[in-house]
């Protein structure tokens, strides 16, 4: 066990004129269970690579981290990211999962019980052989944290470690984490205040000018539930906020389709198949991820697809952003076509870009400019359309303070945001989000929402991936669920 110290900790990323961690000071006892929390983009992240000693180098950072009086030694801090792709270091699961220990010098046969006993403990079960760049963001999270797991540090520190699995799964890896900790001191952020309250010693509340605002014990910190409301926590038994309203016509597809004034189907896939093969120096098998779905994406209608970690839902919406060529068959209406081939895997870059919108998992993906403004102005930019309402959404999303920040420094919700701020801004006829309620606080998960409805309201066909039940409750349109890459008969609304 480590005790963990942080003495008057600032941090300031490079080119800010304020900094994202102010003044934190910090004593977690050895073997303490602390559960941060805060809204979005309040530091929390920042403040866990600090305990790690991972601070990116240009950063202006001023205090001290201590474990034990000292820094901390390789291998006595497991910090895990809240991107999990962050992490990978290797091409099968358990090469990557052997990295730590291999590294710490271990003998061979205990570098393999080890990743055996990891993946166990974080509920890990594709398999040590499969390909890491065929899993879903839910399996690579639970890759991720058995990573962490198997190196058995001294300290844990967690960032939203269930943040992209379904409930039951969650609270399982919750448990498995729990079990793992024990004797340890553990560090938790995640915006799940019900699921980790009755299992932690001590809750801190970072504001939104990233200082410590609360301390103490769950049940004392909660007893001032006004304020944490106010800031965004989503405190246990509190009902989810009312979507923000979103002016008429900002969301309005760009592109006349005629289909969309009967709300009829823009996108119709029947039997869709999915095989991801990956190119390799060593023979590697294709893994098959969607067998024989049936799918309609109707304008003026949000279609959820839900199902449990790693049942194909991103992959489904891949197929229908024209980004991978299924089996089966894949449509376009014809007004959305345009003329076109009806297949959208056949379509340009350009071509999609103007009619569809995607917003992947993993946000960082889809980002291609070096600020948040001209990220959110590029696809109008290119597609020749007006950029007015980039600005907009910004502000809606909470975003325009950030404008001039790079993409990639902003936390895991913004750029969760500003990827469908980039989606959005275009008009796009269809739209098709991928988990992005994650890393959300009540504030700006009521914008997603409302952001979301209003798109449906307005004409767009949705089509969104997602485990949260909330979000689910106010989108109200059908839905396709999935378990093992098959669509489930009879669960569609």
């Amino acid at each position: 066990m480590a005790d963990l110290r942080l003495i008057d900790l600032t941090v300031t990323p490079a080119g800010a004129d304020r900094p994202v961690v102010a003044c934190v000071d910090l004593d977690v006892p050895a073997g303490q269970r602390v559960l941060l929390v805060g809204p979005s983009g309040a530091g929390k992240s920042t403040v866990l690579r600090a305990l790690a000693g991972l601070l990116e180098d240009d950063v202006d950072a001023r205090g001290e981290v201590l474990l034990d009086g000292r820094p901390a030694r390789p291998g006595e801090v497991g910090l895990l990211l809240q991107d999990p792709l962050d992490t990978v270091v290797a091409a099968t699961a358990g090469r990557d999962t052997a990295f730590g220990p291999e590294n710490a010098g271990l003998p061979r046969e205990e570098v393999w019980r080890r990743v055996a006993r990891a993946h166990a403990a974080a509920r890990y079960a594709a398999g040590r052989d499969r390909d890491v760049a065929t899993l879903s963001g839910g399996e690579r999270q639970r890759l991720a944290l058995a990573g962490v797991l198997a190196a058995q540090p001294s300290v844990l520190l967690l960032d939203e470690p269930t943040s992209m699995l379904d409930a039951p799964t969650a609270a399982q890896v919750r448990g498995a984490v729990l079990e793992a900790a024990a004797g340890r001191t553990l560090v938790v952020v995640d915006h799940d205040l019900a699921g980790w309250a009755p299992h932690v010693d001590r809750v801190l509340v970072l504001g939104r000018g990233g200082r410590l605002v609360a301390d103490g014990a769950p049940g004392r910190v909660f007893a001032g539930s006004r304020s944490l409301l106010a800031d965004g926590l989503w405190l246990p038994g509190a009902q989810a906020p009312a979507p923000v309203d979103v002016p008429a016509g900002l969301l309005a597809p760009q592109l006349a389709v005629p289909e969309a004034a009967t709300g009829g189907a823009l996108l119709t896939g029947r039997g869709l198949g999915l095989r991801r093969r990956r190119r390799s120096l060593r023979p590697v098998p294709p893994a098959t991820v969607l067998r024989e779905v049936d799918v309609e994406l109707a304008a003026g209608s949000a279609t959820a697809l839900t199902g449990p970690s790693g049942s194909g839902k991103s992959s489904l919406l891949a197929v229908l952003a024209g980004l991978a060529r299924p089996t089966g068959e894949l449509t376009a209406a014809p007004g959305l076509a345009g003329g076109l081939a009806p297949q959208p895997w056949r379509w340009r870059s350009r071509e999609l870009a103007a009619r569809l919108a995607w917003v992947p998992q993993f946000p960082e993906h889809t980002f291609v400019r070096a600020t948040v403004r001209e990220e959110v102005a590029a696809t109008p930019l290119a597609l020749g359309r007006a950029e007015a309402r980039g600005e907009q959404l910004l502000e809606l999303l909470g975003l325009a303070h950030r404008a001039d920040v790079n993409p990639f420094r902003l936390s895991g919700g913004e750029q969760r945001r500003l990827a469908l701020a980039g989606a959005l801004a275009a008009g796009p006829a269809v739209l098709l989000a991928d988990e992005p309620s994650v890393g959300q606080d009540r504030g700006t998960w009521a914008v997603v929402a409302g952001l979301l409805a209003a798109a449906a309201r307005e004409g767009v066909a949705v089509g969104v991936s997602s485990h949260d039940e909330r979000l689910l409750g106010v989108l109200d349109g059908p839905v396709v669920a999935l378990r093992a890459g098959t669509r489930v008969v009879g669960a569609a609304a």
